[in-house]
């Protein structure tokens, strides 16, 4: 791991370069491309016009072969017919001295001659195929080698024609072409002397030059097959190029397609070399993340970088690894786009081979930003729905497809004499029903609720009637609403009285004619108040549905009222009371009016949060002013606990939000850092921006928060009670108001506290959201 972190250094300039943008994929990897890269890069821009020039090239060989073969061949053939000319000339002239050393003349005797010949040492350094003459002064031969020839007797220059310089002029005429029955052949001649004859040496040019035509033939049939191996040579290179330039696209659409499904699936490749703290990433990889697609092996660090801190420690991942601890990896975190947001990933991997000595792990990575935005919503919804469940006056329950318990509300435990270990989600309906209370009478109804539904009418062992609704889910489960029916069930009886008492008046009237009509009217009464009763329990059941929406407004005149007449009794606009005891109630009556009005308000204020309809209206905040106008409203009570506020608020800090959103968040939580904190006691509020958002900061010395007590916080109706704090009263929604307030402020709320000792909170809102200038 130290080599990882030596090699990991964190280098955000490889990663922040922006939208990603394509780069040619024919590039060397790993050390070989920081070697060779430039000569690469070179080859690969001039290997077209290589490709293109090897045919020019290989037939310029060829020519320039056959040239130089052909200008050999012409020199050697001129050495030949110039050593064939020398021998000839020196042949003839070296038979020309010999005879004219010798007593005779060649035709004196014919006999004598032709053994003369044929002893002669010239032919020694002939060829066979050379022939030698001697004929007299007139030109006829009178000797020959070989005798075969059958020139004896025959004049020369019938044989021979077109040598007659060779008569004239004998050695002088030097070496020429003659023609020998219509053959080419070359000619020596040399006199002897006058009137003694002369001495011809011939040989034909095709006997010169057997050699010459024997050696030409074989170098045109090796160039020949020279050419024919480089032509088939040259076929199968561009075979084989074009295969490969086949298969080069065949890989490239394969890529292609492998990238283009990595994009639409939103998802990515990725290797890890542990051994040398680098990894790689597909296109895909940096697509997602918005970042420039580099050919480089990334470092540890960069990769670590962009990982949110709170979500995965990859340094401590990779020494378990390294450790053999663990040999996958399937976690969910977060990583910084390049944009500067996060995005959620899930990252799979699998080492390679666990027992090799260098860990190699490769795997893929997937965005699940949409899917967590989506979690995160159905859990803030199955919230809500469960606090309305918990909130209405009637009894729920729902079972599943397989009658089993999904969830219901604590009306439906205490009705059903239920504790919460018994209501756990998946238990069967048959085995919770034998935990149930049972029955004091049940009877089933007409349903109005459709061919899936039922209606019950029940009554329980503690005398309470309950009116069951049961209809059918989508999925095939059940869902129950009870509503308790025991005032109509009162009246019911009441009516049925009545009744009794109106038939047992009619049987009265019929033993009088004036009871009779007497009891016609008490019965026309009786009806009448029948109707009013009815009249009034279909308002009271519909005052019961409006009851909650209007209550808090309802309420706000009258106890608007009661703080005001509280303020004149205490002010003694009209006179003084005449006892300080009225002047103690008036002040009870007006702390308890404004107590009860703030928790309306509360109320109102939480109901419009949660309903959607609190709207925020932004605007820029100077965050001096507002921090002195919520501290002088929390000063009265920390002035009457002896508890200094100091503020900490950078110079001339302003924030673009809701001002009544913000000021409301910190008077709550001024409020109730004043409320927990002892006599004499100190608060510090502190605000500034720090990593790329606004924190605001209330820092008190009070009684603090049990550690178990934090995660209950901040939800609506909580209040914590030790020691402390048992004898402060409050509804619980300060903390839950500035906490939504906060999160539609796209922020976050954080309690950090030590029983005993003080409490530290503190609300983070992105810098996304505000400007701050200093």
């Amino acid at each position: 791991m130290a080599e990882a972190d030596a090699q990991g250094a964190p280098d955000t300039q490889t990663l922040a370069r922006g939208p990603a943008r394509r780069r040619p994929s024919r590039r060397l990897t790993g050390n070989a491309r920081v070697l060779a890269a430039p000569a690469y890069e070179r080859l690969i821009a001039a290997e077209p016009y290589l490709r293109r020039s090897i045919p020019t090239l290989i037939v310029i060989f060829l020519l320039v072969v056959a040239a130089a073969r052909s200008m050999s061949m012409m020199a050697w053939h001129d050495d030949i017919e110039r050593t064939a000319r020398t021998l000839l000339g020196l042949g003839a002239a070296e038979l020309a001295s010999a005879m004219r050393a010798g007593e005779k003349a060649p035709g004196d005797d014919t006999a004598a001659s032709q053994d003369y010949l044929e002893r002669s040492s010239v032919l020694g350094s002939l060829r066979p195929r050379h022939i030698l003459v001697v004929t007299d002064a007139n030109y006829r031969v009178v000797a020959s080698v070989p005798r075969a020839l059958d020139w004896t007797g025959k004049t020369l220059d019938s044989l021979v024609s077109g040598g007659q310089p060779l008569f004239l002029f004998g050695e002088r005429a030097d070496v020429m072409t003659v023609s020998v029955n219509g053959h080419e052949w070359f000619a020596a001649l040399s006199h002897v002397g006058p009137g003694k004859g002369a001495a011809a040496l011939l040989i034909p040019k095709e006997t010169v030059f057997a050699e010459w035509r024997r050696m030409v033939s074989l170098n045109v049939t090796l160039f020949v097959i020279t050419s024919g191996v480089l032509i088939i040579v040259l076929y199968a290179y561009f075979s084989q190029a074009s295969r490969a330039q086949t298969a080069d696209r065949i890989y490239e659409q394969a890529h292609q397609r492998i990238d283009l499904a990595l994009v639409r699936g939103r998802c990515g490749l990725w290797d890890w070399d542990m051994a040398r703290g680098k990894m790689y990433w597909s296109r895909s990889m940096y697509d997602m993340l918005g970042y420039e697609v580099c050919e480089d092996m990334l470092s540890f660090g960069v990769v670590s970088a962009i990982i949110h801190p709170d979500d995965a420690d990859l340094f401590d991942l990779a020494n378990q690894i390294v450790a053999r601890e663990i040999d996958q990896i399937d976690q969910v975190f977060r990583m910084r786009h390049a944009a500067g947001h996060w995005v959620w990933m899930r990252a799979k991997a699998q080492v390679i081979d666990p027992e090799a000595s260098e860990i190699h792990l490769i795997g893929i990575a997937v965005d699940v930003t949409e899917q967590h935005k989506l979690a995160r919503q159905s859990e803030m919804a199955d919230m809500r729905l469960r606090t309305a469940i918990e909130n209405i006056s009637e009894s729920f329950v729902l079972w599943d497809s397989d009658d089993r318990l999904v969830m219901c509300n604590t009306k439906f435990q205490e009705q059903m004499g239920l504790a919460d270990p018994d209501v756990v989600s998946g238990t069967a309906r048959a085995d919770l029903e034998t935990r149930m209370k049972g029955y004091a009478f049940e009877r089933k109804l007409a349903s109005t609720n459709g061919r899936d539904g039922a209606t019950f009418e029940r009554q329980l062992a503690d005398g309470r009637w309950l009116q069951v609704n049961q209809s059918k889910t989508r999925d095939g489960g059940v869902v129950s609403i009870g509503a308790d029916i025991t005032l109509l069930k009162q009246n019911q009886e009441k009516l049925v009285d009545s009744e009794r008492r109106l038939m047992a008046t009619i049987h009265d009237l019929s033993l009088a004619r004036r009871a009779e009509e007497e009891r016609a009217v008490e019965l026309s009464e009786l009806n009448r108040k029948y109707m009013r009763e009815t009249e009034r329990a279909e308002a009271a059941s519909r005052a019961k549905s409006e009851f909650l929406a209007n209550m808090s407004h309802e309420l706000r005149t009258p106890l608007n009222a009661i703080i005001g007449f509280s303020e004149l009794m205490q002010s003694g606009l009209f006179g003084k009371l005449g006892s300080d005891r009225y002047e103690e109630y008036a002040r009870d009556i007006h702390s308890s009016g404004s107590y009860l009005l703030g928790v309306i308000n509360d109320i109102l204020d939480m109901s419009k949060i949660e309903a959607g309809q609190f709207s925020l209206q932004r605007e820029e905040i100077d965050l001096d002013k507002l921090m002195a106008e919520a501290i002088r409203v929390i000063s009265v009570q920390a002035d009457a606990k002896s508890i200094s506020i100091g503020t900490k608020i950078a110079e001339h800090a302003t924030l673009h939000a809701d001002r009544r959103a913000i000021k409301q968040i910190v008077i709550n939580l001024l409020s109730n850092a004043v409320k927990f904190t002892g006599q004499n006691g100190r608060i510090l509020v502190k605000a500034k921006k720090v990593s790329g958002a606004f924190v605001l900061s209330i820092e008190d010395n009070g009684c603090g928060i049990p550690k178990e007590a934090l995660k209950k916080l901040g939800r609506p109706f909580e209040q914590v009670q030790n020691q402390f704090s048992k004898n402060h009263t409050g509804s619980g929604l300060g903390l839950a108001i500035s906490r939504s307030l906060t999160e539609m402020h796209g922020g976050v709320l954080k309690i950090k506290s030590s029983e005993g000792e003080g409490t530290i909170v503190s609300v983070r809102i992105p810098v996304s959201q505000m400007k701050m200038a200093a």
